[in-house]
Order: structure tokens, then sequence, then C-alpha cells
């Protein structure tokens, strides 16, 4: 037996199962048809909607961030960037790269005043 022999078993020893996608050492759910059909809610029940394609990280896929006007907001994983500026497309919604130009202000104006929501009924 060689060293390289080592190498080998523990190449195939480590095979990745179907169906996931494998984000480093992370194994992160796959974009499906259930997170397209919450983007589309999202952009026909809202007005002023914008898109921010976020990129690949250690720890998520790609990511499509969308922005309703108040700064509501929800994400969800899509299958590309191209994926997802293609769906801001479709849908008149204006979509920027968020390593670029960053997360809208209003959304965490959003953000903030939800969490001061929460905190006054808490202590009622």
């Amino acid at each position: 037996m060689s060293l390289f022999d080592r190498f080998r078993r523990r190449k195939t020893r480590m095979s990745r199962p179907t169906g996931e996608s494998y984000t480093g050492s992370t194994r992160v759910r796959a974009a499906d048809s259930t997170d397209q059909k919450h983007l589309v809610q999202f952009v026909t029940t809202r007005r002023g909607v914008e898109g921010f394609v976020e990129p690949r990280t250690v720890v998520s896929e790609v990511t499509l961030l969308l922005v309703a006007h108040d700064g509501e907001w929800t994400r969800r994983r899509v299958p590309s960037a191209q994926w997802a500026h293609k769906f801001a497309n479709q849908h008149q919604v204006p979509s920027y790269d968020a390593a670029v130009v960053g997360v809208p202000q209003r959304m965490r104006d959003y953000n903030r005043r939800q969490k001061q929501q929460s905190q006054k009924q808490q202590g009622q």
C-alpha cells in the first residue's frame, strides 16, 4: 500500500448525497419551487419592490432579497445570480448586486420598527 492509496480511498469514501448543495463543510438546502412561489407572491402583493442579489457565501447559496417601499422584506435562495436578475426583469423589479450597493436604509428602519413594536408588546 502506497501513500497515494490512502488518499484515493479517502476520496471515494467522502461521497455527497444527492439533492443537496454543499457550501464549504455545511449542507445547504437548494432553492426550490416553494421559494420561487414566495418571491412571486411578495412581488405581486407589495408596491415599490426592489431586488438585491446576494452572492454565494460560505454559509449560504445565492439569495434574492426583495424590499418593498416601506422596508418590508423577504429573502429566499435562488438557483443563480443570473436567474435572480431575470426574475426581477420579468416582474419589472429593479435589481442590484447587494455586494456592490448594499441593502437599503428603509429595510434597516423597518427592522428597527418591528423590534420596537415587539418590545412594547412584551412590556405590556
